[in-house]
């Protein structure tokens, strides 16, 4: 009992303490009820009678050692918690850290601004599967089966080929086929934009990448004209570009259509004055549209002969190009800091 008693006085003396909770272990181990120190006492009555008297004065010189040192180091935590408490207070009057948020894309941003103009006068908008059929990306749209657009050269084809039967299923072309899907499944009036994201067989380069974005549009509705195609258009190109900006309209040839029209601006880079980018001419092609066909208003189980309508469909990189004077389609991908950092807000 003696030589326990001695190797917990040693025990005690070496004991090192830098925090409450080694403080609030001290106590548990040697001052509380179920301590080492208490357990000795219950087994003092152990102890021969002759012994009892040495033995237990040399535990009570036990107990009031580790209750001393209990208290000292209970004034060093307390010390340390006055010098933390007594640190210099925050100077709320310094100016706050800058909250450094992240700025949003520039395709983005001319995806939302295009949505909002067009949201303001009756389009909704409607979104469809990137992986599409032959049907609803070509045949519904009166692409014959010998076009080019079908060949594997300008389109991604993702079902394999067998017994030489061409490919059913691919990345969608453009956002036409949602169009298609959206007129099967609504009865007019109908008024939607599309935006999303087209695949091109293309070689990457300053002008041209194999992953674009589109906003398609269509309203088919009873007595919907060309009229209703061009002021529509007209007060897009108004609310998007700068006052001033000229725009007109260029006879053209699409399978979905007819008659097709090419919708161009007067370049926003020179100033309608020639550069690259507008090819000297001081225009640049920013849509192509059109009155629907009938064949494909009847395709989609409408009746052509009651419902008449327009379609027009623009890349939006080709719009965030002349927006903000970007001279490489290879930007909007490459994740370049310096680049999206220009971009802020609407």
């Amino acid at each position: 009992m003696l030589d326990k008693v001695r190797d917990l006085h040693q025990e005690i003396e070496h004991y090192t303490i830098n925090s409450p909770e080694q403080l609030e272990q001290f106590r548990m181990r040697f001052i509380s009820r179920k301590g080492v120190i208490t357990e000795l006492f219950e087994g003092l009555k152990i102890v021969p009678q002759a012994d009892r008297r040495a033995v237990g004065q040399e535990l009570n010189g036990l107990k009031n050692f580790a209750q001393e040192r209990f208290e000292t180091f209970t004034q060093q935590i307390d010390e340390q918690r006055t010098a933390a408490d007594s640190a210099p207070p925050v100077d709320l009057t310094l100016p706050t850290i800058p909250n450094l948020t992240g700025t949003q894309h520039p395709l983005s941003l001319v995806r939302q601004r295009i949505i909002q103009i067009f949201e303001r006068i009756g389009f909704n908008v409607a979104d469809g599967p990137e992986i599409e059929s032959d049907w609803y990306n070509f045949g519904a749209l009166n692409f014959p089966e010998n076009h080019p657009a079908r060949d594997m050269q300008d389109t991604f084809f993702v079902a394999k080929v067998e017994n030489g039967a061409p490919a059913d299923m691919l990345l969608r072309t453009h956002t036409s086929n949602v169009q298609i899907r959206l007129m099967e499944r609504q009865k007019p009036p109908i008024r939607s934009i599309m935006p999303g994201r087209v695949y091109r067989n293309e070689t990457i380069s300053a002008r041209a990448h194999c992953m674009f974005h589109q906003v398609e549009g269509i309203y088919i509705d009873r007595n919907v004209g060309f009229k209703d195609l061009k002021d529509t258009l007209y007060h897009f190109v108004k609310e998007m570009f700068e006052p001033g900006t000229q725009i007109r309209f260029r006879p053209s040839y699409f399978p979905f259509t007819e008659p097709s029209a090419e919708i161009d601006i007067s370049c926003q880079i020179c100033g309608g004055k020639g550069c690259n980018i507008c090819k000297h001419s001081g225009w640049v092609e920013i849509a192509g549209s059109g009155m629907v066909d009938p064949q494909v208003i009847a395709n989609c189980g409408i009746d052509p002969e009651e419902y008449t309508g327009f379609a027009f469909g623009m890349g939006i990189e080709r719009i965030t190009q002349l927006k903000y004077v970007v001279n490489d389609l290879r930007l909007y991908t490459e994740n370049d800091v310096r680049f999206l950092q220009q971009f802020e807000g609407l």
